[in-house]
Formats: structure tokens, sequence, C-alpha cells
């Protein structure tokens, strides 16, 4: 309308150099919101492959289903599991309850 012509790139080129920037901001907004209504995360892990070798991915999904925090490690044992929950408190806070698909390898 005024006269300006903006390239696919220039657009591009500010996308990747300020949106991971508004979206940590939009995401810490909506996790400081969330904390005083209905905070639970639901937890589960993956068997990947990585170059051929079985590793494991842990990851912890709100109640909304937005991925929170995802870990991969060559272990499935409790000091995996304690790590991964330490890094997302850390991050994200304490959730009221954590829901799991109740497998064995859980109960420690």
């Amino acid at each position: 309308e005024r006269g300006i012509d903006v390239s696919h790139e220039a657009v591009r080129f500010w996308w990747h150099r300020f949106g991971p920037m508004f979206a940590a901001e939009i995401r810490k907004r909506r996790i400081e919101g969330m904390r005083s209504s209905q905070w639970r995360w639901h937890l589960d892990e993956m068997f990947v492959k990585i170059n051929g070798e079985r590793h494991y991915l842990w990851r912890a999904v709100d109640y909304e289903g937005e991925v929170l925090e995802s870990f991969v490690t060559k272990t499935r044992d409790k000091k995996a599991a304690l790590k991964f929950l330490r890094k997302s408190m850390k991050r994200y806070g304490r959730p009221d309850t954590i829901v799991t698909d109740r497998l064995r390898s859980y109960g420690a």
C-alpha cells in the first residue's frame, strides 16, 4: 500500500532471528497462567533408535497436549527418570498431579 517491498527471504530471516524469542515469551506467560489452574502432567517413555542403537525418549506433556520437556537417555533406570523430572520441574514448576500409563517400570 505504501510502496514497501519485502521479500520472503527478509521475512524468513527476521522469523529465524526473533521467532524463538517471541515463542519463549508466549510459553512463559502461558505457563504462569496455568499454575493457578489445573496443572497436570502426563509422562510417557518411548523406545527410539538413533544410529541403530536403542535409546529412551522421556516426555512430559501438559493437560492441553503440548510437549513441555523431552529427554533422551541410553539407560532406563531410576537415575535417568529422576534427572528428567528434576530438569522438568526446575523449568516448569511442580505439577499438582502426574499421570502415567502405570507401567511397572514407573514404580521407582
